[in-house]
């Protein structure tokens, strides 16, 4: 079993693949779109969720979405035809920093995608690129809420604590508008639900060649988690306009 398939089925009961519960994700879309008329695109949109919901919430929202998994695209489709949204999603598989349009979105998305472009600033450089004058920018990244171990940072990389991010953030030309910070029950629910959904599938298919993998899977990442992360890794959610455009 591959890494997207393990991550398929790791989501299955949290399809936003990030520490945020229903009602944030909400509250940051309303941030995002105001009006609810806009184009929004999503590089690294992986099953869209951010987007179908954008779009069943906003009848005149039209929105687009980039990533390099078939299968998720594919799940996007098939989803966005259930509910009603199909003619208004444009869906892209490529790499979501070659994207380019020959129009720019007033909200642009990146939650949890980061690595994709090399950290946070080089998202946010792309992000820039397909902006509209007065659009917005909604990432998601990660943050050290406390000193974190050797183990801690080699698994997340470059991270800094929420203050020094968020003046990387004003230093590169944005301005917050709005953000949210996971609590900690945003935070646990997510690696409960993740690491939870591969265990019970492991054990729904013992007689399945990759149960004992999956299975195994699911131990060292939630221990990974308790032992490793759990008290220094926090998330945050910015809703980020141009200082001046």
């Amino acid at each position: 079993m591959n890494r997207e398939q393990i991550s398929g089925i790791a989501h299955a009961d949290h399809p936003i693949k990030s520490p945020l519960d229903d009602d944030s994700v909400r509250q940051l879309l309303e941030r995002g779109v105001p009006r609810g008329d806009e184009r929004v695109l999503d590089l690294g949109c992986g099953g869209g969720e951010w987007l179908l919901r954008a779009l069943n919430t906003h009848p005149n929202l039209r929105a687009e979405g980039v990533d390099t998994s078939e299968h998720a695209l594919r799940q996007a489709r098939e989803a966005a035809s259930r509910l009603g949204v199909h003619t208004r999603l444009a869906l892209h598989h490529q790499e979501a920093a070659d994207f380019r349009s020959t129009y720019s979105f007033d909200l642009v998305l990146s939650v949890g995608a980061t690595h994709a472009f090399g950290g946070l600033l080089p998202t946010l450089a792309a992000a820039r690129k397909h902006l509209a004058p007065g659009g917005r920018v909604l990432i998601g990244e990660g943050f050290w809420e406390r000193e974190p171990s050797p183990e801690a940072v080699e698994m997340f990389g470059d991270l800094t604590d929420l203050a020094t991010t968020v003046d990387r953030v004003v230093a590169d030309g944005w301005t917050p508008v709005h953000g949210h910070i996971s609590t900690r029950r945003e935070l646990d629910d997510y690696e409960w639900a993740c690491w939870g959904a591969l265990a019970s599938w492991a054990l729904d298919h013992p007689a399945d060649p990759d149960s004992s993998h999956v299975l195994e899977t699911a131990a060292i990442r939630r221990t990974e988690w308790l032992r490793v992360y759990r008290d220094m890794w926090g998330f945050v959610g910015l809703v980020l306009r141009r200082t001046s455009d």
